[in-house]
């Protein structure tokens, strides 16, 4: 009896633990789905839409870089890639999807058949498509648009070097590089729908932020003066055979860098301009004057022995190709004897020497706004050797850049101030506000004006009657100075190779424009008066018949040429044959007159750039008043007229005008 009563007890309580776990499961269960549904629901919700969806960045336009004229150098398109997945186009669908996109996307036989394959998961049609066709194949099941920018450089490679490049995404070097921030914007978001196999699901996206354009930039360089440089430049190289070289043209005025050209092994997007220093030879010359003149250790009238062409200096001999005896320092800089400036250059000490060298620019960076400046090279006289002082007088021992030789002969034609060079003119904001705008920077007041004029007129002398007569321009006086020096490989001095270069600005009553230009390793005719000049005048006529040109045509209209001397002065051209400088003095073209037989040529059916230049290198200014083919002149062909007279060109008009 007690027996079956503990059995019944025993029974009992294992029903109401048994009842009490079930409770308790329930409980637990009915707490978890309270958590789940009402405390952690917003969680698990935007858990399971994450399954069902996929955040793409979606790229944001890079900002344009435009030049001066607001021509576009550089600009971003939205352009898209097409794929299909064949195994999912509607099968009731798929001839007309197939028709679609072989009108839309001009499929060839090819591709099309490989899209028609269902055993093919997945074909990438080849090329990039613009956005209309992403508007006519949006939502279609099977075809999946990706949207991406790319870079686009409507002159081709016109100022890469300058310019830049974008590699994955990001600015490289150049104006690209620089300014990186400020071009590159900010991406947007789209949110694309999947399905449970995680394919995206067609026409199931939306834009959850819109992208922000980048900002622009606006450069100093012209558009036009670029392509001059580039075509003057690359001719000269192939004439010459020359390596490759560089041609600068700058304004004095404000520092602006108006064209930067440099070309290498027949690769123009390098920017040797900045980051190759070379000894510069002669074109240094002016400044060691410059110093003689400014501490007062000498005149341009004092008088230089030549030395009959051979000077012993401190345990080595500098010479000059043709001996000459005596000379004024005005006259050895206008022909560009060694001997004679080195020897007006004795009493300066190295500590002023290396100054003047210094205040010019030469040394240290510009400050250029793109990556990759050189400093060049100018040592410290503590390490300089005796022949040292010599050697710097007539430009070696010496590494400068094109943009410091440029800038440093800006400081000759401005009246004195070395200015900051400039490649960058405004930033805007992607609305256009402009956010930064360059103002030009006086470095420093290197020499005074009137120092600055006296060299400039020796300058001119070079160029009427001295070692540049190939610079000449018929309309307007220019000064300038040729240089030729031996080039430096990594063994030392390579026989038989040579920098060319020349500079000049022009016009010297009133400068609007330096022209830099040096050839690398020219073959034959190597003097830079020679190959180097022409290159200069070439340029220089292109730009003044260039019609949008960023020069005062009202202030050039407003000067005369000076007639030139029509014969040398006496004395002879020197040259060095161990350290090179310039060429013999040739006998310079005159400027036409009527009595010469200037007449007004026929320039009918030439391009208006050569029909210019034809009429500028006969003494006359040229007016052209609208662009179009050349139909002839007025006064008409033939007409004697003398030196300055104007000339217009008459064009034929196109009918929408």
């Amino acid at each position: 009896m007690t027996a079956r009563r503990n059995g019944g007890v025993r029974h009992k309580n294992r029903r109401r633990a048994l009842l009490l776990a079930w409770l308790m499961a329930g409980s637990a269960i009915v707490a978890r789905a309270v958590g789940v549904q009402l405390l952690d629901g917003e969680r698990w919700q935007e858990l399971a839409l994450e399954q069902q969806r996929e955040t793409l960045e979606v790229p944001a336009p890079r900002g344009a870089i435009l030049d001066r004229n607001g021509n576009i150098l550089a600009a971003s398109n939205v352009t898209f890639q097409v794929a299909v997945a064949p195994r999912e186009l509607l099968p009731k669908s798929r001839t007309e999807v197939l028709d679609r996109l072989a009108k839309e996307l001009e499929l060839d036989r090819k591709t099309r058949a490989a899209i028609a394959d269902q055993d093919r998961k997945w074909v990438v049609i080849p090329g990039r498509f613009p956005p209309h066709v992403e508007e006519r194949l949006r939502g279609i099941q099977g075809v999946h648009l990706t949207r991406e920018m790319e870079r686009y450089y409507p002159h081709q490679l016109l100022a890469r070097g300058v310019l830049g490049a974008i590699l994955e995404g990001e600015g490289r070097g150049g104006v690209e590089g620089a300014f990186q921030a400020h071009l590159a914007g900010s991406p947007g978001q789209e949110v694309q729908a999947r399905d449970s196999r995680g394919n995206p699901i067609p026409g199931q996206s939306y834009l959850a932020r819109e992208p922000r354009t980048g900002g622009e930039v606006v450069l100093t360089l012209d558009r036009d003066l670029q392509e001059i440089g580039h075509e003057a430049l690359a001719a000269a190289i192939q004439e010459t055979g020359a390596r490759g070289g560089d041609l600068l043209v700058t304004d004095p005025k404000t520092g602006e860098v108006l064209t930067l050209v440099s070309i290498q092994d027949g690769n123009p997007t390098g920017l040797s301009a900045i980051n190759a220093p070379y000894e510069p030879g002669s074109t240094l010359k002016p400044f060691t004057v410059a110093a003689i003149l400014d501490y007062g250790v000498g005149s341009l009238a004092d008088s230089v022995d030549g030395e009959d062409g051979a000077w012993r200096v401190e345990g080595r001999t500098l010479r000059d190709t043709h001996p000459h005896e005596d000379m004024t320092l005005a006259d050895a800089l206008r022909v560009s004897s060694n001997i004679g400036v080195a020897k007006a250059a004795q009493p300066l000490t190295p500590a002023q020497q290396y100054e003047n060298l210094r205040a010019f620019g030469f040394g240290s960076p510009t400050g250029i706004e793109i990556p990759g400046e050189a400093p060049g090279l100018l040592p410290k006289p503590e390490r300089w050797s005796r022949q040292s002082p010599a050697s710097l007088a007539i430009g070696y021992e010496i590494g400068v850049t094109p943009i410091q030789m440029a800038m440093a002969y800006g400081a000759l034609a401005n009246g004195g101030k070395l200015l900051e060079p400039h490649l960058i003119r405004e930033l805007r904001a992607p609305d256009g506000k402009v956010v930064f705008s360059q103002k030009p920077r006086v470095i420093r007041q290197v020499i005074s004006s009137a120092l600055a004029r006296e060299i400039s007129k020796v300058l001119v002398d070079v160029v009427d009657d001295g070692t540049g007569t190939e610079a000449q321009l018929a309309t307007f006086t220019v000064a300038g100075k040729s240089g030729t020096s031996r080039a430096y490989g990594s063994s030392g001095y390579e026989r038989g190779e040579y920098y060319a270069s020349f500079v000049c600005f022009f016009p010297v009553e009133d400068p609007q424009m330096v022209v830099f230009v040096k050839l690398d390793r020219p073959e034959g005719a190597y003097y830079g008066g020679a190959t180097a000049a022409p290159v200069t005048r070439a340029t220089m006529e292109a730009v003044l018949a260039a019609r949008h040109a960023p020069i005062d045509r009202e202030a050039l209209a407003s000067l005369t040429r000076r007639q030139p001397r029509t014969s040398p002065p006496s004395g002879a051209q020197f040259a060095s044959r161990n350290l090179p400088s310039s060429p013999p003095v040739r006998t310079p073209r005159t400027t036409n007159s009527p009595e010469t037989g200037a007449v007004v040529p026929d320039v009918s059916g030439l391009p208006p750039r050569l029909a210019v230049r034809r009429l500028h290198a006969r003494g006359f200014r040229v007016l052209m008043e609208a662009s179009g083919p050349v139909t002839g002149t007025v006064p008409s062909p033939g007409t004697p007229l003398s030196p300055g007279d104007t000339v217009r060109i008459v064009v034929r008009r196109a009918r929408n005008e």
